[in-house]
């Protein structure tokens, strides 16, 4: 008796995935609950299991295959002692699932037309604003329109239209048979993907402006070198910086609640919540996992967080819950050495801080010239809906809670 290995479900607002590594092939033994193949989705890697023991006798979807919920990846016969014959019968199917390819290819035309109709929220957002949802691009499965496609469509215009067709006018230049020689070329992970298209919609979309500020780290460096041996021993975490940055950050937002909304369409949603989430470079890319009700938190409760998610996003075993619901980001370029970057905005949030390098530069206190350890503070926001005068001030409290760390204690 064969078991069928199949897509799971992948999180909320997820209905695909690329096939990536299978862990086995054809004829190979395995464990129940053993990690058998991974899958790349929009936002996180996914091992699946082996649903039982048994031999592998079958790879339907191949590495690179796109496959929807409930898919069928291969098959898993029971016992060890048929793998040579198992192994066989595998090769019939085979030819079978060839045929089967171009018809995934061939669906996504016709239902771009009618097959797919619109999302009920997309349909009503685009009935609102006068746009015909026939006239917009559907990024959904199937291509089907999303509400983010209408929203993308009436920020581009009336000319985006137009504008469309000519990005695929300008084909990559062909390198000199020398060059071609020593290039190589390689697919983009699914996850590449969807960031390079989120950031370039995020500019597409936004009205984005940066402010920046610097602050003067002394106070928060002393306070850490004093009482960080204290700290680790009793809450079993490092004390660094970011659970700092993140507190100043959350006693911003609350007195400036228009950087911790996102538009909708033609409203304005105001969070009463804080989900900070936090920028980690992995080496398959960047992932944003975020601490929820960083607000409650203490300043241990960050680290701890924290350190759990940046853990889990280095050894590729975040959850869809990690990755979803941010109001706010954080992304510290100063671990790479970076003195000065204007982040760019995790739609459809509407603020995030670039946190840089700490490095020692001469200043006036108190009409003397002193070094202290200082750090540029970038905050881009989104213009539509923060004005400069609430970007600055929020820049400006988040400095004042940092070079006097006493007022997080005593929420000032």
């Amino acid at each position: 008796m064969a078991t069928e290995i199949r897509v799971p479900t992948l999180g909320e607002s997820v209905s695909e995935a690329t096939v990536g590594t299978w862990f086995k092939k054809v004829g190979d033994t395995v464990n129940a609950d053993e990690p058998i193949v991974e899958l790349e989705t929009d936002k996180v890697t996914v091992e699946v299991p082996a649903p039982a023991s048994g031999v592998l006798t079958e790879i339907v979807a191949q590495a690179g295959e796109t496959v929807g919920l409930g898919a069928l990846l291969g098959q898993i016969a029971e016992g060890a002692a048929g793998s040579a014959g198992a192994s066989a019968p595998a090769a019939a199917p085979a030819p079978a699932a060839a045929p089967a390819a171009p018809a995934p290819t061939a669906a996504p035309a016709p239902a771009a037309g009618s097959a797919m109709p619109a999302a009920p929220a997309a349909a009503k957002l685009a009935a609102d604003n006068n746009i015909s949802t026939s006239d917009v691009d559907g990024s959904g499965k199937r291509g089907q329109v999303l509400k983010g496609d209408v929203l993308a469509a009436i920020a581009k215009g009336p000319a985006a239209p137009a504008a469309a067709p000519a990005a695929p006018a300008a084909p990559r230049a062909p390198s000199t048979t020398e060059d071609a020689a020593r290039e190589e070329r390689v697919k983009m992970t699914r996850l590449r993907q969807t960031i390079a298209k989120r950031l370039k919609d995020a500019q597409n979309t936004a009205a984005m402006l940066t402010t920046y500020n610097e602050v003067d780290m002394k106070a928060v460096m002393d306070l850490r070198n004093r009482y960080k041996d204290v700290f680790e021993k009793k809450h079993g975490v490092k004390l660094g910086f970011m659970g700092f940055f993140t507190k100043a950050v959350t006693h911003a937002l609350r007195e400036l609640p228009a950087v911790n909304a996102e538009i909708d369409g033609t409203d304005i949603i105001y969070k009463n919540y804080c989900h900070v989430g936090m920028a980690v470079g992995t080496d398959k890319g960047l992932v944003v996992p975020v601490i929820r009700d960083a607000d409650q938190l203490s300043i241990a409760g960050v680290e701890k967080e924290l350190g759990r998610l940046a853990k889990a996003a280095r050894d590729g075993s975040l959850g869809m819950a990690d990755m979803q619901g941010g109001t706010f980001t954080i992304t510290n370029g100063g671990v790479y050495g970076s003195l000065m970057s204007s982040p760019i905005l995790n739609a459809p949030q509407s603020g995030i801080l670039g946190m840089h390098k700490i490095q020692e530069r001469p200043v006036v206190v108190g009409g003397q010239i002193v070094i202290r350890p200082m750090m540029y503070l970038a905050l881009s926001y989104d213009h539509r809906i923060v004005d400069g005068k609430e970007a600055v001030t929020f820049l400006v409290r988040v400095k004042e809670s940092l070079e006097d760390p006493e007022r997080l204690v005593l929420d000032l």
